[in-house]
């Protein structure tokens, strides 16, 4: 890469950290040109922390529970993230809510398992959405990247992919076709990001041809 400054993120967990392997997966392979430089997590039990640690990327734990409320919780978060001198601050299934202070606007991203506006917002998250989108019989699911802002699933979309929902299928099933496709749009939106080809103007982000 030369004397090229890396781009840098964070990466924000809950649980199993599958989206953190995903990442990690895809940097050793060559396809995603990012350096975590920082894992936390909102749970000492998280099973992601091994993963970073087996990459050596530092991991730290953030419990919400040590703070008064959410936005002592997000100040110490974004307190960890500038420290560590990331770019982008990247939520790989957290569970959690923060408040997104004014120097991290449009340097928070987030993926949801269906295509926003649908099926998304407060109560949506894991199995929850894909029995509702078999309960309401929709045809198409998939994913959403998009910027976090201070709403559940609402900030402006990057990068959206669909699969098809089977008349077969079981909440189990529709999640593993939806995490597939997510595994996809998750580094894609982070490769156009930090190409510098995506702006944000007003709801809609823009991508720029290469």
């Amino acid at each position: 890469m030369g004397n090229m400054k890396s781009y840098r993120i964070a990466v924000l967990i809950s649980g199993g950290g599958t989206t953190l392997r995903n990442f990690l997966e895809k940097i050793a392979a060559g396809r995603l040109p990012v350096e975590i430089g920082l894992v936390i997590s909102s749970s000492p039990t998280a099973r992601g922390l091994q993963f970073a640690a087996d990459a050596g990327i530092p991991g730290q734990v953030i419990s919400p529970g040590s703070f008064a409320n959410q936005d002592e919780f997000s100040r110490a978060v974004f307190r960890e993230c500038r420290r560590a001198g990331v770019d982008l601050v990247v939520m790989g299934g957290f569970l959690k809510r923060l408040t997104i202070p004014e120097d991290f606007a449009n340097r928070v991203v987030n993926i949801h398992p269906a295509l926003v506006p649908a099926f998304c917002g407060d109560g949506f998250y894991g199995h929850r959405v894909h029995e509702a989108v078999l309960a309401y019989g929709a045809k198409l699911s998939g994913c959403t990247v998009h910027f976090a802002d201070n709403q559940y699933d609402h900030g402006p979309v990057i990068v959206q992919r669909a699969v098809p929902v089977r008349d077969d299928d079981t909440p189990e099933t529709l999640a593993a076709r939806v995490f597939e496709a997510e595994c996809e749009a998750y580094p894609e939106a982070l490769r156009l990001i930090a190409a510098g080809r995506v702006t944000v103007d007003g709801r809609r982000v823009r991508i720029q041809p290469p």
